[in-house]
């Protein structure tokens, strides 16, 4: 090793004094940080070369000297090879014994990842270094960072993660006694139409990729894949064991209860007016599978349509609309067409605080009576800017309308005269503590509680929840 060093540093000598080339450098014998010493004053005088053969002999005294394998990136990329860089960097964040070796490293492995092409793995550097961030300062920079590389990316994903306790996992309903049009029959529920309360686990996740981009448009072709499971509590199998006995059925299983969806979209958007105005709009197409209780609901095709206007420097207005075809379905209940339009008012307040108010019509056509149905949502949402606390915070109030015009019902089973009518109103509020984050990602925490009345009291029903989830800052 020493004679490594000694060895290394007659060629800086060497290079440093040209004019005594003749001379005899003698033997030294340097320690190990010497010898980082020197190869720092080599790279920063210009010597990559040097450097990397003084960090060689470093790390075959110690393979996991932290400051070797950074310098030994540093070199690399001054001689434009940022792939081994960023790997030398990689192994620096590795053995790096505190958090401000760690950060460091982590920023030169997210620069030499850039400089390699290879924007994604500069994004997990990032959120690497937010992880050992020093200050606020550090962590605003990060932000901005990675928000220039979502631009450069043609690659982006989505990730949310959400679990819920709540009162009622399954949508069931709130009495066992089967009231129609407050006349009660000779029908009492099983174990699966009675709310049970468990838990809900839902992951969230959405993949796309940038196919084409210009300065008024833009093409991407994407996917999501959603996954919803429930566990019900020891109560709810108690309560569902009893009733299976009382009306002759199985005892559900959690499996029963869980859904799966699976997407692949197309979607071009493009500007529309003058770009000041930031007027834009945007067509899609969807295809997608639904599964529930591990049995393949129905697939889809789906049309979009979106057109909006910034009608002023603090408000903005969004139409859209949908048409919806599923096909190959397990059943007539799951078979049918869907017709959709949607209206959003967004608002930004001097204070800075954002209300918004959007409406949504969806018409649902089947050939199968109990699924045809008109319903309207209202929905109100205020966003504070400030936040309280360590959280800043949402709000939302939800209304809704169901209208089934014809429905069949009751034991035994009939048409109901007025068909089925259903109102909802539920709330939520929903927090988020982004100075609690791990790489860039904050936890959110969500209460939401509300009840839905029907004319028919297997669709009465009422829950709270609150959801523990995540959610990116950047």
């Amino acid at each position: 090793m020493r004679r490594s060093l000694a060895a290394a540093l007659a060629l800086l000598l060497l290079g440093a004094a040209p004019s005594a080339a003749a001379e005899p450098v003698p033997e030294q014998h340097l320690s190990l940080q010497q010898g980082r010493l020197l190869a720092a004053h080599a790279l920063g005088t210009g010597k990559p070369d040097l450097t990397l053969d003084l960090t060689r002999a470093l790390l075959r005294a110690d393979r996991r000297d932290h400051l070797a394998w950074y310098l030994r990136a540093a070199a690399q990329a001054q001689l434009k090879s940022p792939g081994a860089g960023r790997r030398s960097a990689a192994r620096a964040y590795r053995f790096a014994p505190d958090s401000a070796g760690k950060f460091r490293a982590a920023q030169l492995a997210a620069r030499l990842a850039v400089q390699d092409a290879r924007p994604t793995l500069a994004q997990v550097w990032l959120r690497r270094t937010a992880i050992h961030a020093p200050d606020e300062v550090s962590e605003k920079r990060i932000a901005q960072d990675y928000q220039v590389l979502r631009r450069i990316n043609p690659w982006s994903f989505q990730l949310r993660g959400e679990l819920k306790p709540s009162n009622n996992v399954n949508n069931g309903a709130d009495s066992t006694l089967e009231v129609i049009d407050g006349v009660p029959t000779l029908g009492q529920f099983g174990p699966r139409s009675v709310a049970l309360e468990g838990t809900v686990g839902i992951v969230d996740l959405s993949l796309s990729r940038r196919l084409h981009q210009s300065r008024t448009s833009l093409t991407t072709l994407s996917a999501r894949g959603y996954l919803q499971r429930v566990a019900l509590s020891s109560d709810a199998k108690a309560k569902a064991a009893t009733l299976a006995q009382q009306s002759g059925t199985t005892v559900p299983r959690n499996s029963e209860f869980g859904s799966t969806y699976g997407e692949i979209s197309l979607t071009h958007a493009f500007a529309v007016g003058p770009l000041e105005r930031k007027g834009s709009a945007a067509l899609g197409f969807s295809f997608g599978t639904a599964w529930y209780g591990g049995d393949k609901n129905y697939d889809l095709v789906r049309l979009t349509a979106r057109r909006s206007w910034q009608l002023s420097a603090r408000t903005g207005l969004t139409l859209d609309g949908m048409a919806e075809q599923r096909l190959d379905a397990r059943g007539p209940s799951q078979d049918g067409e869907v017709f959709g339009l949607g209206a959003r008012v967004n608002r930004k307040l001097l204070n800075g605080d954002q209300i918004n108010l959007s409406v949504a019509l969806r018409d649902t056509r089947s050939d199968h009576v109990n699924t045809s149905n008109r319903t309207a949502t209202l929905r109100l949402g205020y966003q504070f800017a400030k936040p309280l606390g360590p959280a800043k915070i949402s709000t939302g109030l939800i209304l809704g309308r169901s209208d089934y015009p014809q429905f069949i019902a009751g034991f035994p089973a009939r048409y109901l005269p007025e068909g089925r009518e259903d109102t909802s109103l539920y709330a939520d509020v929903n927090l988020f503590f982004e100075e609690y984050d791990y790489a860039g990602f904050a936890p959110t925490l969500r209460l939401r509680a509300g009840k839905k009345d029907s004319n028919h009291s297997r669709f009465q029903s009422r829950e709270l929840s609150l959801s523990l989830g995540i959610q990116s800052k950047f």
